[in-house]
């Protein structure tokens, strides 16, 4: 008996160190959701809420900022690793443990402004040439459902690909109070032409976190709505967007 309890102790003491083990997060460059700014710390309105969700839980972490494909494919492979804002689709549900959602989103069709084509249903658009960025969930919304698309590794490509007639739409991702995606030089040039459908975005987290983990950070999330924090982080950068 003497040397079976200090063996439970001990595996008690892995299981709270395993439950907080530090959390490694990830996000990519995409204005007004996520960004580093000048003094090289990384921020945005989706970042503010990831932030104050490990305060609020007395989470470790550290935060870091990559291009999305490769960020995804480190969510997916390394333990205590989350990722944000990730749109949650059901050809990812059992990729990862979800926190969310923190934010919505609309999937759109941008095209030049001198456009001659009709596009007023998702059907008519199966024929063009849709410019998508390599890796996300709108190119494998639209490559899964037979429509023509051609994916770059960095999704400003498109616009300028727009501008010289090599595809025919753009598919954006657009977050409540985001601005126009690209280059403003380019905004009377390049402009929306279609809603084709709406998600939600979460933080989503690698299988290895634990379930408790989870649990407390989308309970304190969910606090974070009930008590206006969610609703103050987004006026505060709708206003900086003015």
């Amino acid at each position: 008996m003497r040397l079976i309890i200090p063996t439970f102790l001990l595996l008690a003491t892995c299981l709270r160190t395993a439950v907080a083990a530090p959390l490694t997060i990830i996000t990519e460059h995409s204005p007004p959701a996520s960004m580093r700014g000048p003094d090289g710390v990384i921020t945005g309105r989706a970042t503010d809420k990831i932030r104050e969700m490990m305060t609020r839980t007395g989470t470790e972490y550290t935060l870091d900022l990559l291009p999305w494909k490769r960020a995804f494919l480190m969510a997916q492979t390394h333990g205590q690793t989350c990722l944000y804002s990730t749109s949650r689709t059901p050809d990812r549900e059992t990729m990862f443990k979800w926190v969310g959602p923190t934010d919505e989103a609309e999937w759109q069709f941008w095209g030049r402004a001198d456009h001659s084509f009709p596009l007023n249903t998702l059907d008519d658009a199966r024929k063009l040439r849709i410019g998508t960025y390599l890796g996300d969930a709108r190119d494998e919304y639209l490559r899964s459902r037979g429509f023509n698309v051609e994916a770059v590794s960095n999704d400003l490509v498109n616009p300028q690909k727009l501008l010289l007639n090599r595809i025919d739409l753009w598919a954006v991702a657009i977050r409540n109070g985001a601005s126009y995606p690209g280059h403003p030089d380019w905004s009377d040039k390049v402009v929306p032409l279609m809603v084709f459908h709406r998600v939600k975005v979460y933080l989503a987290c690698n299988p290895s976190v634990p379930d408790e983990q989870i649990d407390k950070l989308n309970a304190a999330l969910a606090e974070m709505r009930r008590d206006g924090t969610l609703t103050r982080i987004d006026r505060k950068y709708d206003q900086a967007a003015k």
